[in-house]
């Protein structure tokens, strides 16, 4: 029997305090407090709570005027923590309590950068997995040792908890949310309007893409293009050097000082994220998909994506696909 959606609570309530991470908040904001009528009437309604008395002042020589206090919690469906005030700043009681009832109640606690230390004081964090900046790990392994600290990553994602690392992965985990809602076609194209790519290479299986190397240039630029526009070829490391006009050897170093990587792992790379954007978009089989991406057998296809990502091709699909999504209740 399939499993009953439950309807998303669109209720996103970001915090504000005295010294807020102007940026943090601004990531937040963007993604879930801007009009999508694109998207439809189902998109997220965004309101902010004060934690302090105002005026609130912000990062930039700003000054906030929140929409509510703590009240605002109150039946939220998302709670998004954007920054801090720094590492040794406890968060006050009303603060911890206020979460600590979001979180009982059902809603997503979310943090971006030094605001994972709030829910690590309000102890929602103990025995889970999380990250956080990369010059706050120590320091947040070191006060909370209850945490699994993973410095490594772009977010975390534990269900009704999710971290992220520094202040512009803020914006990788709130379109990880929107993924999670509304699927990857929405993620998608809140992502263009952004300008920015979807997905984003973070240290782990983050199911992200491999952006296009900016620095190649010349022939090596344009060889990296057509590569990415048809996956399907098998080019030898012979027939790619002399299309880039270059000794085998040379070819070899140009190409891992531009990607990071040798020519054999960014081609498999580039043909699994191929495979992973024809099974969020389209609904063709899972041979289809290996064919398309360059994999030629399924098999191939499976034993790639398990490596990399940690999971089947069609598990990939149920999660991440179209049709694997909470839908918003009609």
């Amino acid at each position: 029997m399939a499993q009953e959606l439950r309807p998303l609570n669109r209720r996103v309530v970001a915090l504000v305090y005295d010294n807020l991470c102007s940026f943090e908040f601004g990531c937040a904001a963007e993604v879930f407090g801007l009009p999508r009528p694109e998207v439809g009437p189902d998109w997220y309604s965004f309101a902010t709570a004060s934690v302090d008395p105002g005026p609130i002042r912000a990062m930039g020589g700003l000054q906030v005027q929140a929409s509510g206090g703590l009240e605002a919690l109150q039946g939220a469906g998302t709670v998004i923590v954007p920054g801090w005030k720094g590492p040794d700043v406890l968060p006050s009681p009303e603060l911890v309590t206020a979460l600590r009832a979001a979180h009982a109640g059902g809603a997503r606690l979310v943090t971006i950068c030094s605001g994972v230390f709030v829910l690590a004081a309000a102890g929602l964090l103990d025995g889970r997995r999380a990250t956080t900046h990369w010059r706050y790990a120590e320091i947040l392994r070191d006060c909370y040792p209850r945490i699994e600290v993973d410095p490594n990553v772009l977010y975390v994602d534990e269900g009704q908890i999710l971290t992220s690392a520094g202040s512009a992965a803020g914006l990788d985990l709130c379109l990880h949310l929107v993924r999670r809602d509304f699927g990857a076609r929405v993620a998608n194209q809140v992502a263009r309007r952004l300008v920015i790519a979807p997905h984003r290479d973070g240290g782990q299986a983050q199911f992200i893409e491999r952006p296009l190397p900016q620095t190649a240039g010349g022939r090596l630029s344009q060889l990296i293009a057509e590569l990415q526009e048809d996956l399907r070829d098998a080019p030898s490391i012979r027939d790619l050097a002399s299309r880039a006009a270059m000794s085998e050897r040379t070819f070899i170093r140009r190409f891992q000082e531009a990607t990071g990587v040798a020519p054999g792992a960014w081609l498999v790379a580039a043909r699994v994220d191929r495979a992973r954007d024809l099974l969020e978009t389209t609904d063709l089989s899972i041979e289809q998909v290996a064919a398309e991406s360059g994999f030629g057998a399924a098999t191939t296809l499976r034993h790639h994506f398990r490596q990399r990502l940690g999971l089947s091709p069609a598990t990939y699909r149920d999660r991440f696909g179209q049709a694997g999504f909470c839908r918003p209740a009609a």
